[in-house]
């Protein structure tokens, strides 16, 4: 999934958007960058959101060419298991946060689509028509 993401170029890829129905997500936010940090998160859970949100860009790789604006927390806690199983806990800010919960939502059938106002929606499916 890593490879796929990277080929795309994504930030992230959620197994669901390449038809595999895990609960599994991979996010790298700074490879475009140089710096190559790549996580996959298998069973993701988030314990906590900041009440703090921001609206900002997001792209997606299931609506190519398509940029709408979202509100997500500022941070978030998630907690998942890595490859080997290994429970990991770490709270994400930034982009790194939009990331995450962009592809958990994923991983609940949540498009960016779904977070518009209904005229923004339509606005937004017209563009991709």
């Amino acid at each position: 999934m890593l490879e796929t993401m990277y080929a795309a170029p994504g930030r992230g890829l959620a197994a669901p958007q390449i038809g595999a129905l895990y609960r599994l997500f991979v996010m790298d936010c700074t490879w475009k960058e140089g710096i190559y940090a790549p996580l996959i998160l298998v069973n993701p859970e988030i314990l906590w959101r900041s009440p703090e949100t921001a609206v900002g860009p997001e792209g997606c790789l299931s609506l190519p060419g398509l940029t709408t604006q979202v509100a997500r927390s500022k941070a978030v806690e998630m907690r998942w298991s890595d490859l080997n199983g290994v429970v990991n806990e770490q709270t994400f800010t930034g982009f790194a946060a939009i990331c995450a919960q962009h592809e958990f939502d994923h991983l609940n059938g949540v498009l960016t689509l779904d977070h518009l106002d209904p005229a923004t929606r339509a606005a937004a499916e017209r563009a991709l028509a």
